[in-house]
């Protein structure tokens, strides 16, 4: 999930947003999300205790569309929709390497409402009708750790299950958020997916291109993970902020 504010208010003004997701304020005025008037906390390193954020679950999609100003603009109309069923817009991206992949954060309200929004078949109907070409993935997470500050336009949505979300937590904070600076990578959100928590979903703003991709698929970065019981292997989606 984006980061928020990433002019979209994620990833998270979100998740994961953005959330994921990730962190832009780009978002439409009318889906503003009220509860973030208040000051933004900023993540300390780690190991501080996180603060409770007032983006507490958040639901992600992502799918791939024909046209995405066609696409665009009927989402944009179709706030009012998804404002009734308690989803608000956090962070919107789109992915680096196909521009026309869409992975769109929204605040989630009322979990019940959300779902039943996701199976309702005016949805699919809605999508079909503008463009969306792929089947949607749809997933929920609730927010552990986020930060409202940082405001890059480019992030990466990290996403792996593991063994014991404690043990693998310690690794985490030993890293530290200032190690993770240093390879040109912003903590934003920290959250686990609803179904199963122990599959992490975490969204990095990035400063430094070059940096944050050698430090991800680097040696130690693979080792590092493998030492905190990471099962399986990461998935990594780099996204834009969406206009």
């Amino acid at each position: 999930m984006k980061s928020i504010s990433k002019s979209q208010q994620f990833l998270l003004s979100i998740c994961f947003t953005a959330v994921l997701f990730s962190c832009n304020s780009n978002a439409p005025t009318q889906e503003t999300n009220a509860n973030t008037d208040t000051a933004k906390p900023a993540i300390v390193d780690s190991v501080a205790t996180p603060v409770t954020p007032k983006i507490v679950d958040v639901m992600e999609i992502s799918h791939t569309v024909k046209d995405y100003a066609l696409w665009k603009k009927a989402f944009d109309e179709d706030s009012t929709v998804r404002i009734a069923n308690g989803l608000t817009l956090i962070a919107m991206g789109r992915n680096m390497e196909n521009p026309n992949s869409i992975s769109v954060a929204l605040n989630v309200a009322d979990l019940a409402k959300a779902k039943a929004f996701a199976v309702d078949p005016r949805l699919k109907d809605v999508m079909q009708k503008n463009g969306v070409i792929s089947k949607p993935e749809i997933n929920y997470y609730h927010i552990e750790r986020i930060n409202l500050e940082s405001k890059e336009k480019t992030w990466v949505l990290v996403t792996h299950k593991v063994k014991d979300y404690n043990a693998w937590l310690k690794v985490f904070d030993g890293e530290g958020t200032s190690g993770r600076a240093s390879h040109g990578l912003v903590d934003v959100v920290l959250s686990r997916d609803l179904a199963d928590s122990n599959t992490v979903h975490l969204v990095f703003d990035i400063k430094d291109m070059a940096k944050a991709k050698a430090d991800l698929g680097s040696e130690e970065k693979i080792k590092l993970m493998t030492n905190a019981g990471v099962i399986g292997k990461p998935k990594f989606e780099f996204y834009n902020t969406a206009q």
